[in-house]
């Protein structure tokens, strides 16, 4: 096989801030889940609010950044962890994916209203995309974290803690990265089409 028919390999540096990415937004869920099995609710938010702080500050450590949709999700889960134990009503801690994805979902359509295609300024670095291709991307996350919203609603509402724990952690993540994998043929679709290379010397002019 030549140089030229050759797939490009993956290198490790490439994919370790993804991995990292991932492991930091499981971890807390992974505590969330095993923490509510073994004791209740409460303590499981407890421990969640610690594992989320801890993920935030892994993420400045070791990626010397922290992404916006994160930080977000980590001050409502301070936010309304902290109703929860105060107040002693998992209502709060139940309802937080219900707000964050709203807010996540209507954030997004609603820049569309005024011609922003905002999900361009959270991956404009990592992703190169036509406008028309960061519109369809943003519809399609918008109505996704409004469908994240719903489904939310309807599990903690319809059945007992455990199911809704469980749920959130091995129902959404999936779900999710599925949804992202059906996004990829985007990326292709709506790629910027390849600037024509300039001709370093000039054509002869034809002969008279």
């Amino acid at each position: 096989m030549t140089d030229a028919t050759k797939e490009p390999e993956v290198k490790w540096s490439e994919l370790r801030p993804q991995i990292t990415k991932i492991a930091l937004e499981l971890g807390p869920l992974l505590v969330f889940f095993f923490v509510n099995s073994n004791y209740d609710i409460f303590s499981a938010t407890a421990w969640f609010m610690g594992a989320m702080v801890i993920s935030l500050v892994l993420s400045w450590v070791l990626l010397k950044k922290i992404a916006i949709m994160p930080l977000v999700t980590g001050l409502v889960v301070l936010v309304f962890g902290s109703l929860t134990l105060i107040l002693k009503d998992d209502m709060f801690i139940k309802m937080k994916p219900t707000i964050v994805n709203s807010l996540f979902g209507v954030t997004l359509l609603g820049g569309l209203f005024f011609g922003q295609s905002l999900l361009k300024y959270v991956f404009g670095e990592v992703y190169k995309l036509k406008p028309q291709g960061w519109r369809v991307l943003t519809i399609n996350w918008g109505l996704f974290f409004i469908f994240l919203a719903v489904a939310n609603e309807v599990v903690w509402r319809l059945f007992d803690t455990d199911f809704w724990v469980a749920f959130k952690v091995w129902g959404i993540m999936p779900i999710t990265i599925v949804f992202s994998m059906l996004q990829l043929p985007l990326l292709t679709k709506y790629a910027p089409d390849p600037e024509q290379p300039i001709d370093p010397i000039p054509p002869l002019d034809p002969l008279p």
